[in-house]
């Protein structure tokens, strides 16, 4: 089990009138990740709405705020329990076959324009051995053909604009590689979340994007980005690409500054703890599918 504490703080500047808010910060609680304790500090007097969407756990929180600063807080410890698979063992799902609950997720979406990736993946993966290696092969190009650079794309960028361009962020890598598994009709979708294990070289720590994909009858973790072990992965928000996943949706005249994110691992073997790190298997922190 992995045991990872973090904490969110977010800060704001309200112009002239009262604005909404609505934040994905929460630690999701499912079955593999479970929120051991947390703490939400708000610098205004506001009451705020926490909803949770039952069916991934994902947590939502609205709140209504004055002009003036705002800060927001909010700080968790969570433990992960992972299902660890053989590659060889994973299978690509017939359309006929998938559970209603998947279907959503070999659409296009806003920011993964599958619809127009046919003939490229085609000839990019038409020939790769279905199944798992098929996935791993999708990956494999995106990390190839795609530069990790900060500051290289924006809200905008599509997984189409990243196949121009060939560089871009978490979001960007995640939002490609789900758009060439949707083309070859496997289902794929968006996580975000906050990653443990980047090199310090990189920068500081920020929010995170992932991919996962539906093999047999499982959601898989996938992260195309590379940039730290999928063991050290946290949830925060699921969907089809960002536009289901922003951490924060600002309604109103707002200045927002930096988000400051820190996190760490506790190493506690005797208590079954163990620090997240690369492995050959791979790995899904969701149930399966009952067939």
């Amino acid at each position: 089990m992995i045991r990872l504490k973090f904490d969110i703080k977010l800060s704001y500047e309200i112009a002239d009138s009262a604005s909404d808010f609505i934040f994905n910060i929460h630690a999701a609680q499912t079955h593999h990740q479970v929120v051991v304790i947390e703490q939400l500090y708000l610098s205004q007097p506001v009451t705020p709405v926490v909803y949770t969407d039952l069916t991934y756990g994902t947590r939502y929180m609205r709140l209504k705020a004055a002009p003036g600063p705002l800060t927001v807080c909010y700080e968790a410890t969570v433990d992960i329990s992972h299902h660890f698979d053989s590659p060889e063992n994973l299978a690509e799902v017939p359309i006929s076959q998938l559970p209603s609950e998947v279907l959503p997720y070999i659409y296009p979406s806003r920011y993964c324009q599958s619809d127009r990736l046919g003939k490229l993946v085609i000839w990019e993966f038409g020939h790769a051995q279905p199944g798992y290696r098929r996935v791993q092969a999708i990956q494999d190009w995106v990390r190839r053909r795609t530069s990790f650079l900060p500051g290289s794309s924006n809200s905008n960028t599509s997984a189409t604009d990243t196949i121009i361009e060939q560089a871009g962020v978490c979001r960007d890598f995640a939002h490609l590689m789900i758009a060439l598994c949707r083309a070859m009709n496997i289902p794929a979708r968006f996580v975000t979340g906050i990653n443990y294990g980047v090199d310090t070289k990189a920068g500081p720590t920020d929010f995170h994007a992932y991919v996962e994909v539906f093999l047999t009858n499982r959601w898989y973790t996938f992260d195309p980005s590379g940039i730290s072990p999928p063991m050290g992965l946290v949830r925060l928000g699921t969907g089809r690409d960002a536009a289901d996943t922003s951490f924060a949706t600002v309604f109103g005249s707002v200045n927002s500054f930096s988000p400051v994110i820190k996190i760490e691992a506790i190493d506690g073997p005797t208590n079954g703890f163990t620090l997240p790190r690369y492995c050959t298997e791979v790995l899904s922190t969701h149930a399966a599918f009952v067939k």
